[in-house]
């Protein structure tokens, strides 16, 4: 890994973690980066997975004011979380290399889809203030489980898809349901993370440059990722999401 490889995929992973606390899909920035080097896809998601731990979790450290009072349902969703997350990666490593390769283009336009959908979903969820439940029952749980399988198989935009499902059940401040949605990605992360190194090849190099990059971005997006342009970071992610989709499918 030369001096270009190494700072790009620095910088992947500062904008990665800054998106995954404020936004998420930060997978959209550095798995396509990792791709454009020339990294297998499916070594590059374990690898970005990886690296991407210290990040989320640095990002929910940030967020640990409004955790308070949130035990009981972090504990809840946490043991979703887990499963689907573990769930999600054994599907990565069982399914043929080939599958991964098909379906990634479309959960990268998926992904991005719902990223450019945010801002319709935070109208709503700001109607939603106050109309939701206390726990979300079963349904949430499922939705949370879902959400961590893809995540642990994928991931890009899982933080999207759980402010969705944590706005329509739950009756909380946008904030404190954002801080929960970022212990849930750590979970989904790190669980993924733990099956990766312990059956998978992993690139070390790689998920280090990433991880050192996403810890700084996810400290970064915790303290003054709210006075960021949301339309600069979201139109940032979509062509860089896009472009991968375009050049993987060629390919």
């Amino acid at each position: 890994m030369d001096a270009i490889e190494v700072a790009a995929i620095g910088a992947a992973g500062i904008a990665a973690g800054t998106m995954n606390a404020v936004v998420g899909s930060g997978t959209l920035i550095t798995f396509p980066t990792l791709v454009a080097f020339g990294y297998p896809p499916v070594l590059a998601n374990v690898s970005n997975n990886v690296g991407l731990v210290p990040g989320v979790f640095s990002a929910a450290y940030g967020y640990r004011r409004e955790l308070r009072g949130q035990r009981r349902r972090l504990v809840k969703f946490g043991i979703g979380s887990l499963i689907g997350g573990l769930t999600g990666a054994l599907l990565l490593l069982r399914l043929p290399a080939g599958a991964f390769d098909a379906v990634v283009p479309v959960l990268i336009l998926a992904s991005c889809a719902l990223v450019l959908l945010q801002p319709l979903l935070n109208t709503w969820l700001k109607k939603r203030e106050g109309h939701g439940g206390k726990d979300g029952g079963v349904p949430l749980w499922c939705g949370v489980l879902l959400t961590g399988v893809y995540g642990g198989y994928f991931g890009a935009a899982q933080g999207v898809l759980l402010m969705g499902l944590f706005g329509s059940f739950l009756r909380d401040d946008l904030q404190r349901l954002n801080a929960a949605k970022n212990v849930l990605a750590t979970i989904v992360n790190g669980a993924a993370a733990v099956v990766f190194i312990a059956v998978a090849k992993v690139d070390w190099t790689a998920a280090a440059v990433i991880a050192v990059g996403s810890t700084l971005g996810g400290l970064l997006g915790a303290k003054v990722g709210r006075r960021l342009p949301p339309v600069a970071l979201r139109t940032i992610i979509v062509v860089v999401g896009v472009t991968a989709s375009v050049l993987m499918i060629a390919l």
